[in-house]
């Protein structure tokens, strides 16, 4: 009998070591996500939107309203220019897999930066280039990538991307969201250009 209760207590001891072990190497296999959040306006969030999410690293997008006074923006208050806001896109992104500069630099390729207030047919402050920083790591990075853009000439004229610090992100209406899935064939003047910083 006192064989079997040590052939027991050892039985048990070897169950708890290998589950403990492989419950640690299960632990370890996670991938682990580093998330950070960007604000990139750049014209009609609908093709930033669309052309921002297919990025590898991107894990989310929404699109919203920043950069304005008026609370609990909406998109009737935007269309009109008057509160000020740009039609924004929030990116979050595994920064192990997709640094901010990187983003950056991807932004500055599927809209036209040197354009004031204006994408294609779209005018108003509300189509505005921006960059909304949330640190002052990415405040540094837009700055240094800006000056990296216009130093290639690139796009042949000064870039006229604002860079401010994150406010308040008003979410868009829902049918706003993902627009060009649920609309394949709407409007949009982004596309990724042939140009290189």
């Amino acid at each position: 009998m006192k064989k079997m209760k040590s052939y027991f207590a050892v039985w048990c001891l070897a169950i708890f070591f290998s589950t403990n072990v492989f419950a640690k190497t299960a632990e370890k296999a996670k991938p682990v996500v580093t998330t950070e959040v960007a604000y990139l306006a750049g014209g009609c969030f609908w093709g930033m939107d669309d052309l921002l999410r297919k990025l590898p690293g991107v894990t989310h997008t929404e699109v919203g309203y920043m950069g304005g006074k008026v609370p609990n923006a909406t998109y009737n208050t935007v269309k009109t220019g008057t509160s000020n806001h740009a039609e924004t896109v929030k990116v979050e992104f595994d920064s192990r897999r997709l640094s901010y500069e990187d983003l950056l630099l991807y932004f500055f390729k599927i809209h036209d930066p040197t354009t004031l207030n204006r994408q294609g047919n779209d005018i108003g402050t509300q189509y505005r280039s921006a960059i909304f920083y949330g640190s002052d790591q990415q405040k540094n990075t837009a700055f240094n990538v800006i000056a990296r853009v216009d130093k290639s000439k690139a796009w042949g004229k000064p870039v006229t991307t604002v860079v401010s610090k994150a406010e308040e992100f008003w979410k868009a209406e829902e049918y706003h969201q993902d627009y060009l899935q649920k609309n394949p064939d709407g409007y949009t003047c982004h596309f990724i250009r042939k140009v290189e910083f």
